[in-house]
């Protein structure tokens, strides 16, 4: 398995080595210590969870004030474009977001610490989407960044598409006024 810090120093890009022929292929999705070795601590995780979106559906930018989460994701059908951005007030990069295309097709994962909050948009006509967490989701403590916070300035990928939006994520708060990790 191949790793990648990202311009963001916690954020992994994770590529796993393909082994594949006429009959189909086979890699390693996840191999614990070498997951380790790459972040340079323990992890452990507690949830594993699934999502199917159809294409220009936008989710994010979730994060939990509590029980905060980090996720390590993964498309197996389609393609998305994945954010994360550090809501960290005390990181030297605060306020910056890091985004990969990641697909059924590259394989890809991006792991992203406790800390950040994400979301992600469907390039393709569906996405099956997943994400391993290091805590239980606790809706009590959820938040949500609005999508298109100028200050945070995310370039989506959507050519001047509206994303589709669940109500909740439509009503998601400036970055200004969002709960941050002190």
């Amino acid at each position: 398995m191949k790793f990648t810090q990202l311009a963001i120093p916690e954020v992994f890009l994770f590529e796993p080595k393909v082994f594949s022929d006429d009959r189909g292929f086979f890699f390693e999705s996840f191999n614990q210590q070498q997951f380790e070795a790459a972040v340079g601590k323990r992890i452990h995780f507690v949830q594993s969870n699934h999502s199917y979106s159809i294409q220009h559906v936008l989710r994010g930018l979730h994060y939990q004030i509590q029980q905060a989460q980090g996720k390590l994701v993964r498309v197996i059908a389609g393609s998305v474009f994945d954010v994360a951005v550090d809501i960290r007030r005390q990181s030297p990069t605060f306020g910056q977001w890091i985004g990969e295309v990641l697909s059924a097709e590259n394989k890809k994962q991006l792991w992203i610490p406790a800390g950040f909050a994400h979301g992600f948009v469907v390039l393709s006509e569906r996405a099956e989407f997943l994400y391993d967490t290091t805590d239980y989701w606790a809706p009590q403590h959820e938040r949500c960044i609005v999508w298109n916070d100028a200050h945070l300035a995310i370039d989506w990928r959507l050519d001047g598409i509206r994303p589709v939006l669940s109500d909740k994520d439509a009503r998601g708060v400036s970055f200004h006024d969002a709960e941050v990790y002190e």
